[in-house]
Order: C-alpha cells, then structure tokens, then sequence
C-alpha cells in the first residue's frame, strides 16, 4: 500500500510514521508513506503556496499551481494503469465523514493521494477539477489536514496484510464488528480491590464468549445505538438487547 501525502509540513509525518506499528510496516516494505512538499512546486523562489482571496476576506488560500503540479508528479510514481483507480483526496472540514466503510475500500488499493488542506482552505479549482473525494475526520476544524491524514493512514494501514500480528485482531475490533469492543482485562486478577470478572478465570470458554458478546451488545447499546440497527444480530442477540431495553425497528 503506497501512501502519496501532497503538504506544506512533511516534518510532521518525518516525526510520527517511524513509530509503533507503523514504523514496523513501512521498515517491511508493506506500506510506504511519501510526502510531497507542496511548497517545491511554487513558482518563485521564494516558496509561496498561498494568497490573499479574490473579493477579500479573512485568510490566506493555497494556491492551485503548486498544488497540481505536486499531483502531476506523484502520479509520475504510479503506474499508468493505476491512474485511473487511484483515489485523489482533500482532507477538509467540508468533507464526507470518515467511517469503517471508507477505510476498507481504500485498504484494497494499491496507492491513495492524499492532500493536506491549510489557511482558509484551497482554491476552489484543486476541488473542481483534481479532487476525487473530500473527507472529513470530523465537525471541528485542525490547524491543517495532516493529522487528519495521518488518522486515514494509521486507519487504512490496519487493514492491509502482514501489518497487523492477528488480522483477527482487526476484525474484532471496535466499529469493525459492527459493535462496541466488550471489556478487556488482564494481570494482576485483583489490583486495590478492583477484580476480574469471575467468568473470565473460569477457562469456560463457551461461557467467557457469551459473557463478551453480552458485554458488547450491553456496551453498544449504551453508547453507540446508532450501530445496532446495521450489526450482525442474531435471534439471542435481538433476545438479549430487549431484555436490556432496546425495541428493534421494524
């Protein structure tokens, strides 16, 4: 999976990416991460990727040129019959919200470009006429778009092979199984008076799976009901979540 990131602060990903997992799948070669200076491409020797608004108003814009011509190179770097499939994306308060269904289609992907918004934001011709997709991380607004695409990056990553030890990991994921994650614990059995659910120390592992599942449904239903209707329910989970309170639509 190649990741081409458009920015004006490569630094910021210079200082984060060599981490953690991450760190571990780019030092693979199972995800690659390049970040372009937008500023490289300015038109004078100064660098200057933003200016004033036409009509005035409050804030600077980042300029089209340097913006398309960085595009034009990294597309360079793709292969030609990856133009087309490749996904060019504005990160933008304006955006479409990321969710678990954007993350997995951009997983199956071979390369995705990625352009940081900064200032008031870019001229509206790089969205008209370059842009794929606009996404979003969320209603609030970032100083710029590169934390955001480092959320799609870790996010996306997560999903391609060999990055992750246990892809089952994944699967059973919070969000990914379509519900909440069920309460995790381990060593010590008690710590300051605070002990383990018995159930999880009684190696009954058909028992420990429904008291996961039940926690889940349970954790679910308070927090994100929102999920429900869309989940993998079964007859004992529909069963279960009526007991607790929840009225399936119809």
């Amino acid at each position: 999976m190649h990741f081409h990131v458009l920015t004006l602060f490569p630094q910021i990903f210079n200082g984060t990416l060599p981490h953690s997992m991450m760190g571990r799948a780019i030092d693979k070669g199972i995800v690659s991460v390049t970040c372009t200076d937008i500023r490289d491409y300015s038109s004078d020797s100064h660098g200057t990727a933003d200016d004033y608004q036409y009509g005035g108003g409050p804030g600077m814009v980042m300029k089209p040129e340097p913006i398309f011509e960085a595009a034009d190179n990294v597309f360079k770097q793709i292969p030609i019959l990856d133009h087309a499939s490749t996904p060019i994306v504005l990160l933008s308060p304006q955006g479409k919200h990321l969710d678990q269904d954007i993350i997995t289609k951009f997983s199956k992907l071979d390369n995705l470009v990625l352009i940081c918004g900064h200032y008031a934001g870019v001229d509206e011709r790089v969205r008209d006429h370059l842009v794929t997709e606009e996404i979003s991380i969320g209603d609030y607004v970032l100083t710029g778009g590169e934390l955001a695409a480092l959320v799609i990056i870790d996010s996306v990553s997560r999903f391609v092979s060999g990055v992750i030890g246990s892809e089952d990991n994944v699967q059973k994921d919070s969000i990914t199984s379509g519900l909440l994650q069920h309460p995790l614990y381990t060593r010590p059995a008690e710590y300051r008076s605070l002990q383990v659910p018995e159930i999880l120390l009684s190696g009954n592992h058909a028992e420990i799976d429904q008291w996961r599942r039940h926690e889940s449904l349970k954790r679910t239903l308070a927090h994100r009901p929102d999920l429900l209707p869309t989940a993998d329910l079964d007859e004992n989970d529909i069963r279960y979540l009526s007991e607790l309170g929840y009225k399936q639509n119809s």
